[in-house]
């Protein structure tokens, strides 16, 4: 590769990683070229669309900071504070970055090196999950699905009070802790089947792609 060809290609990624960090996933490709100072038609050509660019940019970050998060919920001393951090420390994420917050929600679908990543904190969280169950301090009819629930909701709310209030997320997510412990649990008006049966809708109701 030509020096100069180099240079467009490391501008296209370092202004891409912005670009999705600020707007998310489907950010309009045209606002990564313009911030890179090149043309639309050399990120085609360098990169052939977005799920290129997407796979190009994006992994790296996100095991990396899905990473941290796992870690720093890892290291806390109970079964309970491991799954309340875990909560936490996602919602954190969502609330930081809107490329991670459409990772953590699944808002954008057919990325198989992101899905991969994401399936492992899936199930780092579902273990956390089964520990803070088995040690009695979390509701026992809490499911993975719910747990999932939980983040696409909280993808909603930092979306829209990003600009107005943007540490909302954290006061309602207190309260959804708080009502997991196990001594405030009461029967629950619905089944996990009414979760999973909506899964589908969910996953597939993110921000249309844009080209």
């Amino acid at each position: 590769m030509r020096a100069d060809a180099r240079r467009n290609l490391e501008k296209l990624k370092a202004a891409a990683a912005e670009v999705f960090r600020e707007q998310g996933l489907s950010a309009p490709l045209e606002e990564v070229a313009q911030r890179a100072g090149v043309s639309i038609g050399t990120l085609y050509n360098r990169f052939g669309g977005r799920q290129e660019l997407i796979d190009a940019v994006v992994p790296q970050l996100a095991e990396a900071k899905l990473g941290e998060a796992m870690r720093r919920a890892g290291a806390q001393p109970t079964p309970w504070s491991r799954f309340a951090a875990y909560i936490e420390e996602m919602c954190a994420l969502q609330a930081a970055d809107t490329a991670l917050n459409d990772i953590i929600a699944r808002s954008y679908q057919g990325a198989a090196e992101l899905t991969a990543i994401c399936a492992e904190s899936v199930v780092y969280g579902t273990r956390l999950l089964a520990e803070a169950q088995a040690d009695g301090s979390l509701r026992p009819d809490l499911t993975a699905d719910d747990v999932f629930v939980v983040f696409w909701l909280n993808s909603q709310l930092t979306r829209t009070t990003a600009a107005t209030a943007p540490d909302a997320w954290r006061r309602h997510i207190a309260f959804l802790l708080d009502g997991l412990r196990t001594p405030a649990a009461t029967a629950l008006p619905a089944g996990p089947e009414t979760v999973t049966a909506s899964l589908p809708t969910l996953l597939g109701g993110g921000t249309p792609r844009r080209r």
